[in-house]
């Protein structure tokens, strides 16, 4: 079984775990503006499941007390950064993603081929039917990212069907079970993820044997953890992390991403016309890919509007200071990134989806230094980036995108933020 601290490296919450298993117990007064614990064992725990979510917990936090505030997670201090100004005090500008694999890695023929099926099975629909964005955009990831990762055992769609089932369990619970207790409070879901996690962890022992000593044929993600003399439980993390990761990111950014163009026909109507400058009646290929500047556009605005990744975590290892803050060592530190997205002293009208906001290079450097682009972004976000460009340019250069009238979309703030419900869309056709 896969252990719970593996999530650490990439997950938030889970971060929160380990911090809550794995470090002592600390009350140490910090002097950070914030509230007491509610409960003597969980700190203020009640207070954010009672909030909804951690985010919007954030929200209301930074709202009251400013910039840097405190709070506590279970017994242990933590403080959260909630503008750009304080986050440069913190952030690393000079990190860097380990993990440089993507250009070499995206099998895009694949890609290509998955884009242009989707774009068949829409093409088929009569222009009144309601088409739903979530269901298609989910499966069209769980597709990709299975065989980019896994090779071709993942071609048959049962076999991809079985890891989406075992991927929504574990999914489902990596945040919120966690966070509020009820996984460990809930027998029978708690066997439910375990097996899931069992299974999904199987599937890919069985790729990695199989990849081992392998040295023709197709190059697949986990070929690049095998050759980088890791071990077999390294391996088995790495690529267990990527998979879950890159299939939830990339379905929820391509989600969002059709969701907001349709909401604006003068936006789609623009990223058209550079599709068409840039490919005209020719195939899409991934040297004009990085021609697309206003797609890119798009596609920050969109993790900026959706607040895609609303939160994310560092471990303070050595005493530091914020402001006039003393943050004490080992104390968890959360970048309110939900926060500072929708900060209307960084980002003006900061609820309109406005991709020109990003033609300002000063935009982008605020963008890079929050994780979302440049060298600080994470692989799986990289990924979604280039699989959202390929599927937006299939699309939008023979569909038009529209709104259903009179749908309210109302968003759910976990690790990666989603519609509560299914979100529909209708299309017709450009030519």
């Amino acid at each position: 079984m896969l252990d719970f601290a593996i999530f650490a490296v990439t997950f938030l919450l889970a971060l929160v775990g380990a911090v809550l298993y794995l470090y002592p117990a600390s009350r140490q007064a910090s002097g950070i503006p914030g509230i007491t614990p509610t409960e003597e064992k969980d700190g203020n725990l009640p207070d954010i499941v009672n909030s909804g979510s951690l985010h919007e917990f954030l929200v209301t936090m930074h709202e009251r007390y400013g910039p840097v505030v405190s709070f506590w997670f279970g017994r242990h201090l933590v403080v959260s950064l909630g503008t750009v100004d304080v986050l440069k005090q913190h952030i690393n500008p000079n990190k860097t993603c380990k993990l440089n694999f993507l250009s070499n890695q995206l099998t895009l023929s694949v890609l290509f081929q998955l884009s242009e099926e989707l774009l068949d099975k829409w093409l088929s629909y009569p222009e009144s039917q309601h088409v739903p964005v979530c269901q298609h955009m989910l499966g069209f990831a769980m597709k990709f990212v299975t065989q980019m990762v896994m090779g071709s055992t993942f071609e048959d769609d049962q076999e991809v069907i079985c890891f989406q089932k075992n991927h929504g369990t574990v999914w489902s619970e990596i945040g919120k079970g966690f966070l509020d207790g009820s996984l460990d409070k809930t027998t029978t879901r708690k066997k439910q993820f375990e097996h899931a996690l069992t299974q999904l962890e199987s599937i890919l022992k069985k790729v990695i044997k199989e990849r081992k000593g392998r040295t023709s044929g197709q190059h697949i993600f986990i070929d690049s953890l095998v050759q980088g003399n890791l071990n077999d439980q390294q391996i088995l993390e790495d690529s267990m992390i990527f998979s879950l990761a890159s299939c939830i990111i990339t379905a929820k950014l391509c989600t969002w991403a059709i969701c907001f163009l349709t909401t604006s026909e003068e936006i789609q109507k623009k990223l058209y016309e550079e599709i068409d400058q840039v490919f005209g009646k020719n195939p899409v290929t991934l040297e004009k890919i990085e021609q697309l500047r206003y797609c890119r556009q798009v596609l920050c605005e969109t993790v900026r509007t959706a607040k895609l990744t609303p939160i994310s975590a560092r471990l303070q290892d050595i005493e530091g200071k914020i402001d006039q803050f003393i943050i004490p060592r080992e104390t968890l530190v959360l970048y309110a990134l939900g926060v500072v997205l929708q900060d209307p002293s960084t980002w003006p009208s900061p609820h309109k989806f406005d991709p020109d906001r990003f033609a300002d290079e000063s935009a982008m450097k605020i963008f890079s230094l929050l994780g979302f682009s440049g060298t600080q972004e994470c692989p799986e976000l990289r990924l979604a980036y280039m699989v959202t460009t390929v599927l937006l340019s299939v699309l939008v250069r023979r569909l038009h995108l529209h709104s259903v009238e009179g749908q309210v979309i109302e968003t759910k703030y976990e690790l990666v933020t989603s519609s509560r419900e299914e979100t529909w869309i209708t299309i017709s056709k450009r030519y």
